[in-house]
């Protein structure tokens, strides 16, 4: 398999990369445009890593934004992908309050010349990330495939709504296969600093307060990153499922209240956390919660990892990153 794998310097892409370069037989073209809105020393470590561990000589790191349409073209050309992979994106709700234009160019504009290229070169499969934030603040006990997903909160799930959309109309228009991947909080090591569980650790680590939003009443459904890489992995690869449209929830089916989560984390560092109860933040979900029957019914997959086991390796992870000794 050939893998075009957009946003590989990021938390998802880089853990797809390293799974899919342990196969000898894949070839893996990874492009990210290695932009500053997290620190970018740890993007290019990601990288370094990668590099390091390609012993099969199987993945090529290349510098690209997706709207740049003409360098876009350009790797097209030069290589025949058999799977394109689309994890880049201006992530974050909050940062999307500040800076909406961004999500504008980045996540529609972006997508709009990826999908574009991928009618033209006639690419097997596309499969995209989109997000659990497109289910806004649903009523449902657990988010289905099949539930309205119009009422977004944030520019970042208005965006994301609107590449279901865009695959949806290539794919009925073009004969293309698009799979679209709904991603519940993932965690794990390598992750983005932004992130809810990254901002905890450092927090308690440093002493300084964690902001409870909703007054602590927010309930999140964490999914593991090696869980997440494994069904995406299955999914590029599976050849049962030939629907040209499908969109998937990658959950935990598991959801906890965000204190809980704290309480495991002030256990696992044995310190406790300074908490600070604020009113539901601007752009805020109060609760996510993923129905995944359908990723099971189709591709046999269900997270395996419990929570605990999933926090022990990230802050076992942060504490040899940052060399931090508790």
């Amino acid at each position: 398999m050939k893998y075009l794998i957009t946003g590989h310097a990021g938390f998802i892409g880089f853990s797809l990369v390293k799974l899919l370069i342990k196969d000898k037989k894949n070839f893996v073209v990874g492009i990210d445009n290695f932009n500053n809105y997290y620190d970018i020393k740890l993007k290019k470590k990601k990288v370094q890593l990668l590099n390091k561990s390609n012993i099969y000589k199987n993945f090529k790191s290349i510098k690209c934004d997706l709207r740049n349409s003409t360098e876009l073209k350009k790797i097209f050309k030069n290589y025949k992908f058999d799977t394109v992979v689309n994890l880049a994106a201006q992530a974050g709700v909050r940062y999307s309050l500040k800076n909406p234009r961004e999500y504008i160019s980045s996540n529609i504009l972006g997508f709009f010349n990826l999908i574009e290229l991928i009618k033209k070169y006639k690419i097997k499969k596309f499969v995209y990330a989109s997000s659990s934030s497109v289910y806004g603040n649903s009523k449902e006990k657990y988010f289905k495939e099949s539930d309205k997903a119009d009422k977004p909160l944030q520019i970042y799930a208005a965006s994301k709504i609107t590449n279901e959309a865009l695959a949806h109309v290539y794919s009925h228009l073009f004969n293309l296969q698009t799979i679209g991947l709904r991603f519940f909080t993932v965690y794990g090591p390598w992750g983005r600093p932004d992130m809810a569980i990254f901002k905890f650790t450092k927090n308690i680590i440093a002493n300084k307060k964690i902001n409870f939003y909703n007054f602590e009443k927010n309930y999140r459904d964490f999914t593991y990153i090696d869980d997440v890489t494994k069904c995406l992995k299955k999914i590029c690869e599976s050849k049962k499922n030939d629907k040209r449209h499908q969109i998937f929830n990658i959950g935990n089916n598991k959801p906890i209240q965000t204190l809980k989560l704290v309480n495991i984390l002030e256990r696992l560092l044995n310190k406790k956390a300074k908490k600070n109860y604020l009113s539901l933040q601007k752009g805020d979900v109060k609760r996510t919660s993923s129905n995944i029957l359908l990723l099971k019914k189709n591709i046999n997959f269900k997270p395996k990892t419990k929570l605990k086991n999933g926090l022990i390796q990230f802050v076992k992870w942060y504490k040899s990153y940052y060399k931090v000794s508790i």
